[in-house]
């Protein structure tokens, strides 16, 4: 069975987000979405919520687990029997960064090789730091969350204000 892990912070999971799980589920038996932690960012959701948001969203893909992990990635990849992860790019700046932790996780477990999957061009600018800031600014976020998290999103934002 072919595992990938798609890792991030997913502070929150955007449509951006959504669009490269589905189509990475396409070509993996098994792919682990996994909420990672990043110590340079200030989190809105706990992990633990931050994995209820995602599996919400992507009830409708049976291949997909949901979790989160403080280990290094490159650690958790061999728990997880993996030799895969998926990162999106959204522009050559993600590159650049993401093409230096392939080649520090592939140092740390030589089993792992890193597949980049480009954003398509309706979410080349999409982030959730972009999401927060025109949450600010009562922007619809229709076209940047996935419909189901948007009242989660939306109320987070005025607990935060």
């Amino acid at each position: 069975m072919k595992t990938a892990i798609y890792p991030g912070s997913f502070d929150p999971v955007t449509n951006g987000h959504l669009n490269i799980i589905e189509r990475a589920a396409k070509n993996f038996d098994r792919l682990i979405v996994c909420v990672m932690f990043n110590v340079e960012k200030k989190p809105m959701f706990t992990p633990e919520e931050r994995v209820e948001l995602i599996r919400r969203v992507t009830g409708h893909i049976p291949n997909i687990e949901v979790c989160c992990s403080d280990q290094l990635l490159a650690d958790f990849a061999r728990e997880q029997g993996c030799s895969v992860i998926v990162k999106g790019l959204r522009a050559v700046s993600d590159f650049e960064r993401e093409f230096q932790m392939a080649l520090i996780n592939h140092k740390l477990n030589p089993g792992l090789d890193t597949m980049f999957l480009t954003a398509e061009h309706q979410f080349m600018y999409l982030s959730s730091s972009a999401v927060k800031e025109m949450a600010r600014y009562h922007v619809d976020l229709r076209d940047f969350l996935p419909a189901e998290i948007i009242p989660d999103f939306t109320a987070r934002m005025a607990e935060l204000n």
